[in-house]
């Protein structure tokens, strides 16, 4: 049992009343290091220079934040670690839809009002359920997903009274790591004793991993008939649908799961650029306005958003609220590594719209001439470039973001809208062109890698691998076959610790870009039984 005198707290609420209680509360169980914070702002800020055992949340934070949201961007963002137990406290009233509308469950819940004693006991056996799994966290935060699902089956024999919550992050790992079969039976395994929606969830994720979109929209659609709060299958109903290439359908779906919980900004963001990609300029306004406003005083703001919300502004017409948007961004982003360029490129999509051409072609070299200096656009912004570039008749400009594209498309559907941008340009043979040239690029230094490591070069494998990523990215043909030369080294010349780092980066790029991909869980043994070999600890 964890010695509660060494637990540190922090008190994320608004009320001082509140807080003070609270703490009272721990001190009366034994805790003494407590720490409060008012805001959600204030908690990232403290939590990313302190870590602590036990973060008590109230639901509602205020400044439209509630204790749900705060947990899902700490954990997204890797802020806090998986060992530190997160406790929501909330009114009965909201217990529900807090329950029903997290996929990201906290550690556990607590109903207002309730007694220290009370407090005790939830916060002891959170404590105990934490301690069986802090092996399992160890390991998967050192990125050993094969160790950990391995510990999640030892664990579950020695801590049956978890089985299901054991079976949970098992299916989670495996779904993490690419294995989305093994995830699915795991799954079911799961299902068979009861119908639990957050299993079911699971379930249809992983049936979209494999691309499987009727099975995983069937259940999800189930899943939202049954709870109309259950949000999270609203998102991934919403995936299902745009994967299927429904968009006017997943915009709905995500318009929906917005008007039942409108404070997360990823949804909003993404429901803004569904409605730009089919026209609904307004809808797509009023999302990222929100979001904007939303980022400024974020520790997770992102410039695009402004030039999203610009682009929103322009398919309206209103080129004036386009010209305050520019200012705000420059002013309200000032410092950030893509401010420039997002600047830049805004400038250049203003221009365009007023049909001033000379501007534009200023401001598309003033964004080239920064490349080296500024962080790389997302994809989608790129090609707003690519069609400013055709409009302003800078082709050999918009050819080379065209192919840049191409070379990091993370799927077949990213490939298609390139080669629609460059159909609407009247240069669908330049598309092409450039798709054969990408493809012959990707094959070619696929094989001359291959080819040196089959003839036993083995450090030049890994030096042709590696120059090919800084080429490409985000391609992830590239990615696998990069990591699979810094591991075939270690394998036949002995233990690298810089190239074991490169190969478990790269890895975690690919899994980021393809997590359903079937080569992902054999490179992922194929490292760490790299590490047995060698007697490394991960």
């Amino acid at each position: 049992m964890t010695d509660l005198g060494t637990v540190s707290a922090l008190i994320v609420e608004a009320n001082p009343s509140m807080r003070t209680q609270l703490r009272n509360m721990l001190n009366t169980s034994g805790i003494s290091k407590v720490q409060f914070a008012v805001t959600a702002g204030v908690a990232v800020r403290k939590l990313r220079d302190s870590r602590y055992d036990l973060i008590l949340c109230e639901y509602h934070i205020g400044d439209g934040q509630d204790g749900q949201h705060l947990l899902e961007d700490l954990r997204n963002n890797s802020i806090i670690p998986l060992s530190t137990l997160f406790i929501i406290v909330t009114g009965e009233r909201q217990y529900e839809r807090v329950v029903s509308a997290a996929e990201l469950a906290p550690n556990d819940y607590i109903l207002k009002p309730f007694a220290a004693d009370t407090l005790h006991d939830r916060i002891v056996r959170a404590l105990d359920k934490r301690d069986a799994f802090l092996p399992i966290y160890r390991l998967i935060e050192l990125g050993n997903i094969p160790d950990a699902i391995s510990m999640c089956i030892k664990t579950e024999e020695s801590h049956p009274q978890w089985l299901t919550d054991l079976l949970r992050l098992r299916a989670e790992l495996h779904i993490a790591s690419g294995n989305a079969n093994e995830a699915q039976r795991l799954y079911e395994k799961i299902l068979e004793g009861r119908s639990i929606p957050w299993a079911r969830l699971g379930l249809a994720k992983a049936f979209f991993m494999q691309k499987r979109y009727a099975e995983a929209e069937d259940t999800l659609q189930s899943l939202v008939n049954e709870n109309e709060l259950f949000v999270d299958a609203y998102d991934w109903l919403s995936r299902t649908r745009e994967a299927a290439g429904e968009l006017q359908s997943a915009r709905s779906i995500l318009a929906n799961a917005a008007t039942l919980s409108p404070h997360r900004v990823g949804r909003l963001r993404r429901l803004g650029e569904l409605s730009i990609e089919i026209g609904e300029h307004e809808e797509a306004e009023k999302a990222l306005s929100e979001v904007v406003r939303k980022g400024k005083y974020s520790d997770f703001r992102d410039p695009e958003d402004h030039v999203r919300l610009l682009q929103a502004q322009l398919g309206r017409g209103d080129t004036a609220q386009a010209e305050a948007t520019i200012r705000d961004l420059e002013r309200s982003m000032a410092g950030l590594a893509k401010t420039r360029s997002c600047t830049n490129l805004s400038s250049v999509l203003l221009h365009v719209k007023k049909g001033n051409t000379e501007k534009a072609a200023e401001a598309i070299k003033a964004l080239f001439s920064d490349q080296d200096n500024a962080q790389p656009l997302s994809l989608k912004l790129k090609s707003e470039l690519a069609r400013a570039c055709f409009a302003t008749n800078m082709d050999s400009h918009g050819a080379e973001v065209v192919l840049d594209i191409m070379r990091n498309a993370p799927d077949a559907r990213t490939l298609a809208s390139t080669q629609a941008i460059l159909k609407e340009a009247g240069k669908a043979e330049l598309g092409e062109q450039l798709a054969k040239q990408m493809d012959a690029e990707v094959k070619d230094l696929v094989a001359e890698g291959a080819r040196k490591a089959q003839g036993g070069d083995y450090e030049g494998a890994v030096q042709f691998m590696l120059s090919a990523v800084r080429k490409m990215p985000g391609n992830v043909h590239v990615l696998f076959n990069a990591t699979l030369a810094l591991l075939k080294y270690i394998e036949n010349c002995g233990w690298n610790e810089r190239f074991a780092t490169q190969a478990r980066d790269l890895m975690e790029r690919a899994r980021q870009l393809d997590p359903g991909n079937s080569r992902l869980p054999a490179l992922t043994a194929f490292y760490y039984t790299l590490l047995k070999k060698y007697g490394i600890q991960p």
